[in-house]
């Protein structure tokens, strides 16, 4: 629905700082508040009206930390999602970890995310770039197991990428990635990752990829 991005320069403590408690301590406010809020973010939303809540959530998630971003967006099984994100930051995973614990029972009209997630099927998904569409179903991944390590090596080709700059050729090889895995996954799972000008042998489609990175996931665990 709206995605507002906010960071700040973040203080330094004159003194150690005991960070999951501390990240635990900020959670708990931040819920507390949001219960108290919840009535006037949910009417400004059922009036189309976000920017009348925008900079009061913002101000709130900043005080879960001043670097971590939000959106809320359409729910996959609510009516929103309020995401909160650390953009893969390790020394962020703290604050968001102790948030996502602390979160709510999600129902029919919330429910919670630590990362941007996964599109239910990014097959369905198109892409516009420079004017022109992207079907995600005509990509193709060339992936490559290191089971020592927990990561999967891909080589992004889509027959679209010969009309594109740089920039957007660089989009596009990422964007599905993300919209497959979502931002943690792709973050813990992913390792290098290249742009095929040419459709590498034995490729395989976004959906096979997800299910290759979360079978591999799940038995790193």
């Amino acid at each position: 629905m709206f995605r507002f991005l906010r960071r700040r320069d973040a203080e330094v403590p004159a003194e150690p700082v005991d960070v999951p408690a501390e990240a635990a301590e900020r959670a708990t406010t931040f819920w507390q508040w949001w219960d108290d809020n919840l009535p006037e973010i949910a009417s400004a939303l059922g009036d189309s009206e976000p920017q009348r809540i925008e900079n009061l959530v913002a101000e709130a998630v900043a005080g879960v930390h001043p670097d971590l971003t939000f959106s809320i967006e359409h729910g996959e099984d609510a009516a929103y999602a309020l995401v909160i994100s650390s953009q893969a930051d390790p020394e962020l995973r703290p604050y968001t970890d102790a948030w996502m614990a602390a979160a709510p029972a999600a129902d029919t009209l919330w429910e919670y995310h630590d990362s941007v997630p996964a599109v239910p099927d990014p097959t369905e998904v198109t892409v516009n770039l420079r004017g022109e569409k992207y079907p995600l179903d005509q990509v193709r991944i060339a992936a490559q197991v290191d089971e020592g390590e927990g990561l999967v090596d891909v080589a992004v080709y889509h027959p679209g990428f010969h009309a594109l700059d740089d920039n957007a050729r660089r989009a596009l090889t990422f964007l599905p990635l993300d919209a497959t895995l979502g931002e943690r996954l792709a973050a813990d799972r992913l390792g290098r990752v290249e742009t095929a000008e040419a459709e590498p042998e034995g490729t395989i489609g976004l959906l096979e990829l997800r299910e290759l990175v979360r079978e591999l996931d799940r038995n790193a665990q």
